[in-house]
């Protein structure tokens, strides 16, 4: 089947059932360019949550179809690929992070989005790298903070705000992946460009970097900037939003410390395909269930973001 043929398949069949398409910028070009709604996890999350659609769709991967489906518990949400996970949400289990808090019995548990439903459920408040700081900043300065999963952008936000943080040990294959050294080699080829980066990345990269920030950060910020040529240190997805809104600029991709592999990819936002879109909505699957328990729980620090975002 042609592309052209899938995607007025995948059109007469979500005005017939009501459906919307949700797709995060590190999507492949073909589904962002097909989606009801394209964003970072906190535009997503937002979004989720003012849809009047009986089928949610989730180009992305399975925790934020798990939030979609938190914040609308009576709607279906349907993911393109079951196998589509994360490696930073597969870094911290439930029972690890219940030993985990149980040495921490005063602090305030901000968990970063990119997390399972049941990790979730045991936080006080979520964060996404769009808000974190300003999560952060919102709890009182005598309260002791447990920041999860990424470390990264846990010690990033702890820098920023000086705040007294326990911070768990996980990373995403991605932003772990750039090469400080092949970086500045390409800053030494363009002098004139700017490196940007993401708050996942290792602290040498975003020492270097002239901008750090969130994926719709770093949109704004190319849209926005004087500057024609990037060096862009996070997932490639975001260059195809970069390049429509600014064709005129350059933008290269960060590349990884193994120049063999796609690591700057991930390699499960990449599992999903038009194709498997198509049939997702068409025999509404893979469907996203959580107990309800579990959406109650976790609803409740969602929601706590949501209102101070």
């Amino acid at each position: 089947m042609s592309e052209t043929n899938l995607i007025e398949k995948i059109n007469n069949i979500r005005k017939e059932k009501n459906a919307i398409i949700l797709a995060h910028y590190y999507q492949v070009p073909e589904i962002q360019d097909i989606a009801d709604f394209i964003g970072d996890s906190l535009q997503l999350s937002q979004q989720a949550s003012n849809t009047q659609a009986d089928i949610i769709l989730f180009a992305g991967v399975y925790f934020m179809a798990e939030t979609a489906k938190i914040l609308n518990p009576k709607k279906k949400v349907i993911i393109p690929d079951k196998n589509a996970g994360c490696s930073l949400a597969d870094s911290i289990n439930a029972s690890d992070f219940n030993k985990f808090l149980q040495n921490y019995p005063n602090h305030i548990v901000v968990t970063y989005i990119n997390t399972s439903a049941e990790i979730k459920a045991m936080s006080d408040i979520i964060c996404t790298s769009s808000n974190a700081v300003r999560i952060i900043e919102s709890i009182p300065k005598d309260k002791k903070i447990v920041f999860a999963p990424d470390k990264n952008l846990g010690n990033y936000i702890k820098k920023i705000t000086g705040r007294d943080m326990v911070i768990w040990d996980g990373a995403c294959h991605v932003h772990e992946e750039f090469s400080l050294e092949r970086i500045l080699e390409l800053k030494n080829q363009y002098r004139e460009a700017k490196i940007i980066s993401h708050p996942e990345c290792k602290e040498p990269i975003l020492i270097v970097s002239d901008f750090v920030g969130s994926t719709s950060a770093l949109l704004n910020f190319v849209k926005n900037d004087t500057s024609k040529i990037y060096i862009v240190a996070t997932e490639t997805g975001i260059l195809h939003q970069m390049k429509k809104a600014m064709p005129e600029k350059l933008f290269i991709p960060a590349p990884p410390i193994d120049s063999t592999c796609g690591c700057n990819d991930c390699k499960y936002m990449k599992l999903n395909t038009l194709e498997k879109i198509y049939f997702s909505l068409k025999n509404e699957q893979f469907e996203v269930t959580l107990p309800e328990e579990i959406i109650e729980k976790a609803y409740r620090p969602i929601k706590r973001m949501l209102d101070l975002s």
